[in-house]
């Protein structure tokens, strides 16, 4: 390199370090280096497992900086230069380096009957899955916090927020946010070691090494990582050998600077069933919410699913009917469109206002009648259902009891104001996942069965029927 162009980069570089945060700068820009200036563009290396990366996330960035100091006309390319070492977590020996290289990687790990891969594990292939990237993630008011958050942690794992524990009601994006970090961490750094699952499977993981001896593996899986993602959280509630073990889990790998990023369907101060020492370490680093989605938001969700899904010939309108209608959460939102689409295909009936709206009525019936309370919704179902208030309120699991007791829940999230927990305490002091369960079987059930979608709109009209 001439002394020329290594003057010429210090001056960029001084204006790239200006215009990022130390830890960006240390991460991403301070590696690049100066190839060749010719013909006015600047030809800058960068390391191979980030040079993507860098172009798409630092492009503009690096063009502004370099037509600072060569002139307006002046252009930058980004090419592969030589590999950089892997990014070092910030406390481990040279054992647990040792360790870790002998260690069987994730995908061909086997339990302890060998017999495949252990189930218990969350979507391993989802991880990179493009629809679940950072790049399809709709950014709104209600959730540009813990967007911002975890595209900061997955570009400096260990180094950011942590933990970063993701907070928000079911539907709302929290799953495709620890997807992103997991494909982009996975992308940017395939060095770094990188384990997602649910609390359920962690739970479950921890129950089978328990009954089958296997507890050194079980460790080696959840320890031995640079970035461990718990999906739901809350499941780790009221299973005290469970806490105790992931509060290890924990301990070891935060010591060790790996990074954790926690989600739940509500922020740590709610999980009383949690231990205290978990809630506070939970509580340590950043605690981002997401809100459902505002009407803007909604809007952009939708039309980006259109793109995505390549859906033509869409009337001006529809998306506008199906927005202000679906206001609960992304999930519900996109399945609603899912839904308007799948009836004009097989009905052949256009995409307009006219076929949401009839669509729409059936499964999100506009309510406009006053809030119920639980106990007029617990009278009505007992009476619709023809059971005891006893039996809807017991522990009873026959199918008698069970659908009657799904469809008041249902109906109490959709005509009442209670919270989960308040939901789950006036129905036989159940758990607020309980509730959660009841809604989505009654979803699935209303949109695939005729007889049951009659159940719960006549239960729901009787209610809407005795306003006083």
């Amino acid at each position: 390199m001439s002394t020329e162009l290594e003057q010429i980069w210090l001056r960029v570089q001084s204006k790239l370090e200006a215009a990022v945060d130390e830890s960006t700068y240390r991460v991403w820009l301070a590696p690049l280096r100066p190839h060749e200036l010719a013909h006015g563009t600047l030809t800058v290396e960068a390391p191979t497992r980030s040079c993507a990366w860098v172009q798409e996330r630092f492009g503009r960035l690096l063009q502004t900086c370099a037509a600072a100091v060569l002139g307006p006309k002046t252009t930058v390319k980004v090419t592969h230069g030589p590999a950089q070492p892997k990014p070092a977590r910030h406390a481990h020996s040279q054992a647990d380096d040792d360790r870790r290289r002998n260690a069987q990687p994730i995908d061909t790990l086997r339990d302890t009957k060998g017999d495949g891969i252990n189930r218990a594990l969350l979507d391993q292939e989802t991880a990179g899955n493009p629809r679940f990237s950072f790049n399809h993630f709709v950014i709104g008011d209600s959730n540009r916090l813990a967007h911002a958050a975890a595209l900061t942690v997955a570009e400096l794992p260990g180094q950011a927020y942590n933990p970063l524990f993701i907070c928000g009601s079911p539907g709302v994006g929290k799953t495709h946010l620890l997807r992103a970090i997991a494909g982009l961490v996975q992308s940017c750094n395939p060095g770094l070691s990188v384990r997602t699952c649910t609390g359920e499977a962690f739970t479950n993981e921890f129950q089978l090494a328990l009954a089958n001896g296997g507890m050194d593996l079980f460790k080696n899986r959840f320890r031995d990582v640079d970035v461990l993602l718990v999906d739901d959280v809350q499941f780790l509630e009221r299973k005290t050998r469970t806490e105790e073990e992931f509060f290890h889990t924990f301990n070891t790998l935060y010591e060790a600077g790996a990074q954790l990023v926690l989600t739940s369907d509500r922020p740590p101060r709610d999980l009383q069933a949690l231990e205290d020492r978990l809630r506070e370490r939970f509580q340590a680093g950043l605690v981002a919410d997401i809100h459902p989605p505002d009407l803007n938001t909604r809007l952009a969700i939708l039309r980006k699913r259109v793109h995505q899904d390549r859906i033509e010939e869409l009337a001006p309108g529809t998306l506008e009917v199906i927005a202000h209608r679906i206001d609960l959460n992304v999930r519900t939102l996109e399945g609603a469109l899912i839904r308007v689409v799948a009836f004009s295909s097989l009905t052949g009936r256009s995409l307009t206002p006219e076929l949401a709206t009839d669509v729409l009525d059936s499964l999100y019936p506009n309510i406009t009648s006053r809030a119920r309370t639980l106990a007029e919704i617990q009278a009505a179902a007992c009476q619709h259902f023809k059971l005891s208030p006893e039996e809807l309120l017991s522990s009873s699991r026959a199918a008698r009891v069970t659908w009657p007791r799904q469809v008041a829940m249902y109906l109490a999230r959709e005509l009442t104001n209670e919270s989960l927990p308040a939901i789950g305490r006036h129905f036989g002091r159940r758990d607020h996942t309980t509730v959660i369960h009841a809604v989505r079987r009654t979803e699935q059930k209303i949109v695939a069965d005729s007889a049951s979608r009659k159940a719960v709109d006549d239960l729901r009209s009787t209610l809407q029927s005795t306003d006083s």
